[in-house]
């Protein structure tokens, strides 16, 4: 094929373009190596400028580095401190209380106090506490520096309740999670301090509501539960039941036996308190819970009861604001009903105790975190602790002599001098005394008044330990 003028002029163009552009190329090719080059020099002499640059700025750098670290330690140890502060702000603080007639707090639990009891023989105090121990306090150590105890540890449990046995050789508990007694024996050893052990058995369950209290008859025939229904149960001391008590107060709100260990009484929602006798025949078998007789006069529930030593003297608290003393020493067989001694206005609230010293001389009461002592034959209130614990009174009561009124409703135990005992005692016995005929008699009242004046007078200028 030949070509055309038109092939020809195209063909003459194409080989003009090419040529021009291979020496294009062949430009850019060494452009582009100058520039390479020109780079690599510029790089060079920029590293070897480094150092010096290193060494002009190094000195600032240190001082930046040296004040931000004085900024960092400055800000760390500020927030330690606030986090110090913050710690100790959120950490519950102690519960402190000062009075004149405290005698002691005895601090060794680590949960809250929910339950005390004297032993029989007035050398212990027990205690127990959600911390599952049980704790034995010795009541000689309450006037000096450190109170010292015995703990006893209640295995997979802890204890709601604790009662002494009559000879104060063990020890009964009402276990919060098992809703049962569990048995405890105190074994002397050589120095003088205890072991305990659990009975092989518990009690077997039979209460179906919450527990109100515990006791053992001191003539050590019976012990009685009492739970927030209407239930009383009477066991044996092997955990046989021997008899169930429909109290018939819609609700129980307290329960206890009587100190001379015949009487089971309780009190509720009605404004009454009802007593039974536990009865048992000569041969010592269980016979038959019988009513012996009612205190009746309060308007409305009855918070709480206590006995005098002797179970010839009752008290009660009601939520119509009043407490009344009873003379329950009478023929409750022959229908005899108590006799009402007085009624004196108080301040009472829902799990309120009430305390009647062993002699009955003394009255007292716990509102909420308060204690009121009265005395009890002019119902006059000679004394008002404010603010005893950080959380409301859990128990309240007398030891055996009337020496100390102990309660509890935190971790600690709070034991104040009886003032207002010895005070009754001095103006009772002075009454006695311008009534003696004979000498010896006036002579051996003087010498009480003296010791229960001296004693009244170290308790008011003892600190408290």
């Amino acid at each position: 094929m030949r070509s055309t003028p038109f092939l020809k002029a195209n063909l003459a163009a194409l080989k003009t373009w090419q040529k021009s552009f291979d020496m294009d190329a062949a430009a850019l090719v060494i452009l582009t190596l100058l520039l390479g080059v020109l780079v690599i020099l510029v790089a060079f002499a920029v590293g070897s400028r480094k150092p010096e640059i290193k060494e002009e700025t190094e000195p600032g750098v240190e001082a930046a580095a040296a004040d931000a670290s004085s900024v960092k330690g400055a800000t760390s140890k500020k927030q330690k401190q606030e986090k110090q502060q913050r710690s100790r702000k959120d950490k519950p603080t102690l519960h402190t209380f000062s009075h004149p007639l405290l005698a002691a707090s005895l601090k060794g639990h680590n949960g809250k106090v929910t339950c005390l009891d004297f032993s029989s023989n007035g050398k212990y105090l027990a205690s127990c506490a959600d911390d599952r121990t049980v704790r034995i306090w010795s009541t000689k150590d309450f006037l000096d520096r450190e109170h010292k105890c015995l703990r006893a540890n209640v295995e997979l449990d802890h204890a709601l309740l604790v009662r002494f046995s009559p000879d104060s050789r063990a020890f009964i508990t009402w276990l919060a999670n098992g809703d049962t007694v569990r048995i405890f024996k105190m074994i002397k050893k050589d120095d003088g301090t205890f072991n305990f052990k659990a009975a092989p058995e518990d009690f077997p369950q039979k209460h179906k509501a919450a527990i109100l209290n515990i006791g053992i008859a001191e003539t050590g025939k019976f012990i009685m539960s009492a739970s927030t229904d209407t239930n009383i149960l009477i066991w044996d001391l092997k955990g046989d039941l021997l008899a169930s008590i429909n109290t018939n107060q819609m609700t129980n709100s307290y329960a206890a036996v009587s100190p001379c260990g015949r009487f089971v009484a309780s009190c509720g929602f009605t404004p009454d308190v009802k007593v039974w006798e536990v009865c048992f025949a000569k041969g010592g078998e269980f016979k038959e819970v019988a009513r012996a007789f009612d205190l009746k006069g309060h308007s409305a529930g009855v918070h709480s009861f206590a006995f005098s030593n002797d179970s010839h003297r009752m008290v009660t608290v009601s939520k119509d604001g009043t407490w009344k003393l009873w003379n329950t020493n009478v023929e409750y067989k022959k229908q005899q009903d108590p006799y009402l001694l007085k009624t004196v206005p108080c301040t009472s609230s829902d799990g309120s105790r009430i305390a009647l010293s062993p002699d009955g001389r003394v009255v007292a009461i716990s509102s909420g975190c308060d204690v009121a002592m009265f005395d009890a034959t002019s119902g006059k209130l000679e004394e008002e602790l404010h603010g005893v614990h950080s959380e409301q009174i859990t128990d309240l009561r007398f030891d055996i002599n009337g020496r100390f009124l102990v309660s509890s409703g935190d971790k600690a135990i709070r034991v104040f001098h009886n003032a207002p005992g010895y005070r009754a005692a001095i103006r009772d016995m002075n009454d006695l005394l311008k009534k003696a005929q004979n000498e010896a008699m006036k002579q051996r009242l003087q010498q009480q008044i003296k010791e229960a004046q001296s004693a009244l007078d170290s308790a008011l200028a003892a600190p408290a330990n």
